[in-house]
């Protein structure tokens, strides 16, 4: 395993474990941590971008060219994790399988179709 990814996968565990505890301590009401629980999961999501840039410059990259087709595949990987998300809500807080199971798969259908998107069809 090369440097930079041994970087890049310690860096994203870590800014992903504070992101997911973030969100718990601010979606669980019973834990009493909602403003505690936001400074983490930003704390998260800045170490998140800061391990792109990191593994980027060791692998001698050039930084990110921001165009529309990359603001369209983010906007669209947003969507998709978040159509995901309601549906697993809908689902589990408030007991309405049918349509979560429906907006989910829309989810991951969204999320599936980034690969073809991003790398393209040969």
């Amino acid at each position: 395993m090369k440097k930079s990814s041994f970087v890049a996968m310690i860096l994203g565990t870590v800014s992903g474990v504070l992101f997911a505890l973030g969100m718990c301590m601010t979606l669980l009401a019973e834990w009493r941590s909602f403003t505690k629980g936001i400074v983490l999961g930003v704390i998260g999501l800045i170490l998140a971008i800061i391990t792109v840039f990191v593994w980027r410059k060791m692998e001698k990259k050039e930084p990110l060219k921001l165009n529309k087709k990359t603001v369209f595949i983010v906007l669209f990987g947003i969507i998709g994790a978040l159509l995901l998300g309601l549906g697993m809500c809908f689902c589990m807080v408030w007991e309405n399988i049918a349509v979560g199971v429906l907006i989910g798969i829309v989810g991951i259908v969204a999320l599936l179709s980034l690969i073809p998107i991003v790398k393209g069809i040969k």
